[in-house]
């Protein structure tokens, strides 16, 4: 049953980890408006990991990625917002290509790959532990759309190490893409580090 107060209708968990929850507009305490945007599945944190600073030349800063802070903590995760036709995600700017910010080689194929490329790597949750690899999703954005290639895990259960080229854990709800895709959507490069995008599975 909905709380008179709030007319917030909240289910069982679905899965392990999260909350289905819908909310619905209430006029004199009566159902008015069903607000969709205000449906929320919500990922719950899987634990913390403390920074630790990075050795000299060891976090690559290229487009303007984040690096690690001794003693600070970061939220980790093993899952991700369910996956719909319009799933919201936060598009972020990675380099693949060897030397790049991304770290080593992509990991569903082992290979590195041109920032000419739309390629992306997706968080945890959204991998789907190579599930979703060689996979295109389409990203709708800043008015246009674009096809991309899963070749990567944007990692959100670790990070602050070697392996992690000394960057946090990656947020659940990240799509991480090469130029190609951020220059497919038309956003100009010095705007290239975050915007608000949706996408689904092609």
């Amino acid at each position: 049953m909905p709380n008179p107060k709030t007319g917030i209708r909240q289910s069982m968990p679905e899965t392990e980890g999260q909350i289905h929850v819908n909310r619905i507009l209430l006029v004199n305490r009566q159902p008015a408006i069903y607000l969709p945007d205000l449906e929320a599945h919500l990922c719950r944190p899987s634990g913390k990991i403390e920074g630790q600073k990075p050795p000299a030349g060891q976090c690559n800063q290229e487009n303007d990625s984040d690096c690690c802070v001794q003693g600070k903590f970061y939220t980790t995760y093993t899952c991700s917002p369910p996956v719909s036709t319009n799933t919201r995600a936060v598009l972020t700017l990675n380099s693949f290509q060897k030397g790049g910010d991304g770290g080593g080689p992509s990991e569903c194929d082992n290979q590195y790959h041109s920032d000419d490329t739309p390629v992306v790597a997706l968080s945890t949750g959204w991998f789907n532990r190579t599930g979703r690899c060689h996979k295109q999703i389409k990203i709708n954005g800043n008015g246009q759309g674009v096809l991309a290639l899963v070749v990567d895990e944007c990692d959100s259960t670790m990070g602050c190490d070697g392996d992690h080229d000394y960057q946090p854990p990656c947020r659940n709800n990240i799509v991480d893409a090469s130029k190609a895709v951020w220059k497919a959507l038309g956003v100009p490069e010095n705007d290239c580090r975050e915007t608000n995008i949706t996408w689904t599975d092609a």
